[in-house]
C-alpha cells in the first residue's frame, strides 16, 4: 500500500512580498469567466453583452469585524458569501446574474493564500449558484481591515423588473429559501465559537461547524435560491426582495414600499417562529403572487397581503420587527 501524496503547504508569501501585478496573476486564473463578457480583465474596464438593453446593478461590502471574523470564516467562505449575497440581490429583481466586479483591500501582511482562497470561493459560488456568471474585473488596495466590495450585474432577459412596490391586498406571500438558520448559526458562533475572554476561536468554530453544519454553513457560506428569482418573475410575482436582514424587517420594507400589510401564518414558519422572523442573512427570496396563482417550484406559502399599510402581522397580531442592523450591536472587535 502506498501513502497518498501530502497536500502542498500554503505559500508563505504575503501581499507585501508581491507586486499588484503578481497578485493579480495569482488571482485571475482562479476566477470564473462570464458568459456575457466580450472583454474580460486586463483593460481599464470590461465589456459585457446587454441583449436586453437594460442591466440590473447592485453592490455590497463585507468588512472584517462588523461583517465577518477571520477566526470563523475560511477565505473560501468569504469569497463564496461575497458572491452569494450579491447574486441574491440580482435574483430578487427577477434577473439572471451575469457578472461580478470585485475589489479587495487587505493588510500587506495578508498571506497570498488567503486572497487565492477568496478567489476560489468566488469561483465556486458563481459556478454553483449562478452558472455562467463570472468575475470580469475589480481592484486591489491596502487596508487595516480585510474588505471585499462586490458589484453584481444581471440580465432581465426581456422581463420587467420585480420591485418591492407591486404587492396588492389579497396577494399570496411566499418564500424560497431558508428561514432562521443563518441567524441561529451566528448566535451559536458568538456563544460557543469564542474563548473565555470572548475572542473568536478558530478551533472552537471548526468544531461547532461539525456539530451544526446546517446553521453554521447557512451563516458562513449561504446557498440562496438564485434561479428562483427569474422563475418568480415568469410566474407573475408582483413584488420581491432578498431576505438579508430578517423576515420581519424585510417584509416591513416590502409592505411600506407597496403601501400594504403582510400577515404571516405562524404554522408556516416552523417550530421556532421568532427565530424564523428575526434571523438575518438567510438570503431567501420573499415574493408576493396574485391570489390563486400557482407558486413556482421552490416557493412555499407564508401568508397573505393585507390592506393595513406598512404593518407586519403574525396570525393577525402586529409583530415588532427585529433583525440584522449593521449599525447596532457591533462591539468594535475585528475578530
Amino acid at each position: 500500500m502506498t501513502n497518498a501524496a501530502a497536500a502542498p503547504l500554503p505559500s508563505s508569501e504575503t501581499l507585501a512580498d508581491l507586486s499588484e501585478g503578481e497578485v493579480l496573476a495569482r488571482i485571475f486564473p482562479r476566477l470564473p469567466g462570464s458568459d456575457a463578457q466580450l472583454l474580460g480583465p486586463g483593460d481599464d474596464a470590461a465589456v459585457l453583452r446587454a441583449p436586453d438593453g437594460r442591466y440590473v446593478v447592485t453592490t455590497d461590502m463585507m468588512i472584517q469585524g462588523p461583517d465577518f471574523r477571520l477566526a470563523w470564516s475560511t477565505p473560501h467562505d468569504l469569497g463564496w458569501k461575497a458572491a452569494a449575497t450579491n447574486l441574491s440581490d440580482v435574483a430578487a429583481m427577477g434577473a439572471r446574474p451575469t457578472a461580478l466586479v470585485v475589489a479587495i483591500a487587505a493588510p500587506p501582511s495578508t498571506p497570498i493564500w488567503v486572497i487565492e482562497g477568496i478567489a476560489d470561493g468566488l469561483r465556486d459560488g458563481c459556478d454553483a449558484l449562478a452558472p455562467g456568471c463570472g468575475v470580469v474585473g475589480g481592484d486591489l488596495s491596502a487596508s487595516d481591515a480585510l474588505t471585499l466590495a462586490v458589484t453584481a450585474f444581471g440580465d432581465l432577459e426581456g422581463r420587467e423588473p420585480v420591485l418591492r412596490s407591486g404587492a396588492r391586498p389579497g396577494d399570496v406571500v411566499a418564500l424560497a429559501g431558508r428561514l432562521g438558520d443563518a441567524g441561529w448559526g451566528l448566535s451559536l458562533l458568538f456563544r460557543l465559537g469564542v474563548d473565555a475572554d470572548g475572542t473568536p476561536d478558530a478551533a472552537l468554530a471548526a468544531a461547532l461547524r461539525e456539530r451544526h453544519p446546517r446553521e453554521i454553513g447557512a451563516q458562513l457560506a449561504p446557498e440562496p435560491p438564485i434561479d428562483r428569482g427569474p422563475a418568480a418573475a415568469l410566474a407573475g410575482a408582483t413584488a420581491m426582495l432578498d431576505v438579508s436582514d430578517g423576515l420581519a424587517i424585510d417584509a416591513g420594507r416590502l409592505a411600506r414600499a407597496s403601501g400594504v400589510g403582510i400577515d404571516f401564518d405562524s404554522t408556516t414558519l416552523g417550530g421556532q417562529v421568532e427565530r424564523a422572523l428575526g434571523g438575518g442573512e438567510d438570503h431567501g427570496l420573499l415574493a408576493t403572487f396574485p391570489a390563486g396563482a400557482e407558486l413556482p417550484d421552490g416557493f412555499r406559502r407564508l401568508g397573505v397581503v393585507t390592506a393595513a399599510a406598512g404593518v407586519v402581522l403574525v396570525d393577525g397580531t402586529p409583530h415588532t420587527q427585529g433583525g440584522w442592523d449593521p449599525y447596532r450591536g457591533w462591539d468594535g472587535a475585528a475578530g
